[in-house]
């Protein structure tokens, strides 16, 4: 059985190959991923596949360098650093071409191989000051 540190190491890969479909293989199909800085949880793998398009799109060479990642039983918990070009979704003229980083930290639940629950913590903040994006 692949083990949960196994599951968050394929999904670095993904997330650096900018695979959506690769990333949300990894999900159950019941599957929730709360970003606590976005707020509203995402609820199935559909929701969290279409994230990770949206997520691509509008940051297109972004990486991810694990910088930790430890297992306990069912859970992985990744610390990690990653950056990116913003380019942005279409409405923010003013942020395209941004390059930004960041530091953050994810806990997975892995049940049966593939992600159940996700929650991850970043600084909305820092990322939206480099982009030039204002925090509503």
């Amino acid at each position: 059985m692949v083990t949960p540190k196994q599951v968050i190491s394929t999904w670095v890969d993904a997330l650096n190959a900018r695979d959506a479909d690769a990333a949300a293989a990894l999900y159950h199909e019941d599957a929730v991923n709360i970003q606590v800085a976005i707020g509203t949880p995402l609820e199935g793998k559909s929701a969290i596949h279409e994230d990770f398009v949206n997520f691509f799109r509008s940051t297109p060479d972004t990486y991810t360098h694990i910088e930790n990642l430890f297992e306990d039983g069912e859970w992985a918990i990744l610390e990690w650093s990653g950056g990116g070009t913003f380019v942005g979704n279409g409405s923010e003229s003013n942020t395209i071409g941004k390059k930004y980083t960041l530091r953050g930290c994810g806990f997975f639940h892995v049940v049966d191989g593939k992600i159940r629950f996700q929650r991850g913590y970043w600084d909305k903040l820092t990322w939206f000051r480099q982009v030039g994006l204002t925090i509503d």
